[in-house]
């Protein structure tokens, strides 16, 4: 079977031949004129209808276009702004030509802002997220999980904006350093002193905070501020413990060296407790060996202190009664007064009852012996001058024994000495009165000082001074008495003796009669005549000068011993 032919393609016809083609059939139709006007006003309508929907179409299109570039434009200042570039687009310098073909240029363009943008977001983020972490890890709140990622203002985006994050963060990532270092240093100062005391230092760490003994680090060991208190609290308790058992370790060690030397325990025993001893004069700073302040070792130490003072305990007696014979010996050396019974009673009883502690008692007595040397020294320039005084009193009263002495000028055996030792016991005598004031004046200000007593053996020394002082006013004033007595008594001879002499006084004894004719000149002072000649009238002439007397030597040897001869021719007014 043939196939038909196909039919010829359709020409395309214009508004002309169709119009033209439209009349021919309305000719051969017949329509009126009339309608055939309105027909072709519809037709006319209907074109014009179709053009005005096409231009309106067109226009929207143009619109739309308009403000795609608009918003293009709009968000590529936006984003030049956001970055922090000045670089701008013109849609007339620019993006020259049709609307498509600005749209085309300007589509490119913010493809690459858009891409530049998204990068510097993503460097905005991951700086601030790394702030966010140091900033966590400083407060202490990273401990509560990851923190939440950080928004980025997307209106700065800018390269000053992203300098000042990053610097920032270098001040966080600094401060870190800084605290891991401090961490470290003093996680090394823990780590010495648990050595030196034998402490566990996992556990001492992981009390302070678990990161630090973790073995794995999944998560950074903890910087927070809190940690850090932590961790120098427990610094500061270990650096005090430290200092405590080593001053316990010194005073055990001081102990120890103080009863070995009472103890006189060998050096052999000595020497197991060197590591000891030898911490005695180390500073709380000093690097110290391993275990030489665990508390084992303190406890070893204890005991053996123990075991000493128990030992001692049975010669601390033995040692306080030495101390108070000591005590005893100070007292009287300088004359002071202790009552040594009462003293001892109370010391014996102290000791066998149980209830003093030897120890303290023992330093008690050490303190008492430390006084009691002060209070010596303070009394030695005092006592020096009480026994220059005693000396002088004393060389004062054998003054007056020798001066009583009747025979102290007959020539006998140490009759020069004794003469020597008066002319030298007169000159210290004479001085009895100034040493006696500066005595009482040194005696008063020390009394003064001390605020006690000055107490020579039992008695107080300025009673015994004023007592010295009255009875030698007494003795004055006994020897001024005796010569006025004694001139009275010269007075009343020669006014009752006779031409040739007088009968001796009643008041005055034969054996101190002086030869006629001598001198009443005498040493006040002293008591001692003065060793000169004395003539008189019979033996430069032989016999008496008013006459003649049947026994002379008989006479001369009645005549008292105040009576001065007269001449014979003498008259009675003369005489008185």
């Amino acid at each position: 079977m043939a196939t038909p032919p196909s039919p010829p393609p359709p020409t395309r016809a214009s508004c002309g031949s169709l119009l033209q083609e439209l009349q021919e059939l309305w000719g051969e139709i017949g329509p009126d004129e009339l309608e055939r006007d309105r027909m072709i006003l519809q037709l006319e309508e209907d074109c014009l209808n179709v053009y005005r929907k096409k231009v309106e179409q067109t226009r929207k299109q143009k619109a739309d276009l308009l403000q795609v570039m608009s918003l293009g434009e709009a968000e590529i200042e936006k984003i030049l702004s956001a970055l922090g570039e000045r670089e701008s687009f013109s849609r007339v310098g620019k993006l020259g030509g049709t609307l498509m073909e600005q749209l085309a240029k300007l589509e490119p363009v913010l493809d690459d802002l858009r891409r530049r943008r998204d990068e510097r977001i993503n460097e905005f983020l991951a700086v601030q997220l790394h702030i966010v972490r140091l900033q966590a890890e400083i407060s202490g709140t990273i401990n509560h999980g990851d923190p939440a990622a950080p928004l980025v203002d997307e209106t700065d985006l800018s390269t000053g904006r992203l300098a000042e994050l990053k610097t920032q963060l270098n001040e966080l990532q600094t401060e870190k350093n800084l605290r891991l270092q401090k961490i470290d240093g003093q996680i090394k100062c823990i780590n010495e002193m648990c050595n030196m005391m034998s402490l566990d230092l996992k556990k001492t760490l992981y009390e302070v905070h678990p990161s630090f003994v973790e073995l794995e680090r999944i998560k950074s060991m903890s910087i927070s501020d809190s940690t850090l208190d932590r961790l120098a609290g427990k610094l500061h308790a270990l650096n005090q413990e430290k200092k405590q058992r080593l001053r316990k370790l010194q005073d055990l060690g001081s102990t120890l060296i103080e009863l070995w030397s009472l103890m006189d325990t060998p050096l052999d025993e000595q020497k197991c407790f060197d590591h000891v001893t030898s911490l005695i004069s180390v500073s709380p700073n000093t690097v110290m060996p391993q275990g030489c302040l665990a508390h084992d070792l303190i406890e070893k130490v204890e005991v053996e202190v123990k075991r000493l003072k128990h030992l001692k305990a049975s010669k601390m007696k033995e040692l306080v009664l030495k101390k108070m014979t000591q005590l005893e010996e100070i007292y009287r050396s300088v004359h002071m007064h202790i009552d040594s019974d009462h003293e001892w009673r109370i010391l014996t009883e102290l000791i066998d009852s149980g209830r003093a502690d030897l120890s303290e008692l023992l330093t008690d007595m050490d303190d008492r012996i430390a006084e009691a040397r002060d209070l010596a020294l303070s009394r030695k320039d005092i006592l020096e001058k009480v026994e220059k005084w005693t000396s002088a009193t004393e060389e004062e009263g054998w003054l007056g024994e020798y001066e009583g002495d009747q025979n102290r000028y007959n020539a006998g055996r140490g009759a020069h000495i004794n003469l020597k030792r008066a002319e030298k016991a007169r000159v210290l005598v004479s001085k009895i009165p100034s040493l006696l004031e500066n005595l009482t004046t040194k005696v008063n200000a020390w009394e003064k000082e001390k605020g006690m007593p000055f107490m020579y053996d039992k008695k107080r020394l300025l009673d015994s001074l004023e007592k010295y002082t009255s009875e030698r006013q007494q003795k004055e004033e006994e020897k001024r008495r005796s010569r006025e007595l004694k001139k009275l008594q010269e007075q009343f001879a020669a006014e009752q003796g006779a031409p040739y002499g007088a009968k001796p006084s009643p008041m005055r004894p034969l054996s101190a009669r002086k030869p006629l004719g001598q001198s009443t000149n005498v040493n006040i002072v002293g008591g001692t005549p003065n060793s000169r000649r004395v003539t008189t009238p019979v033996s430069r002439k032989g016999g008496l000068s008013c006459g003649k007397m049947k026994d002379t030597g008989k006479t001369a040897a009645s005549i008292p011993a105040n009576y001065v001869s007269l001449p014979k021719d003498c008259s009675d007014n003369s005489y008185m």
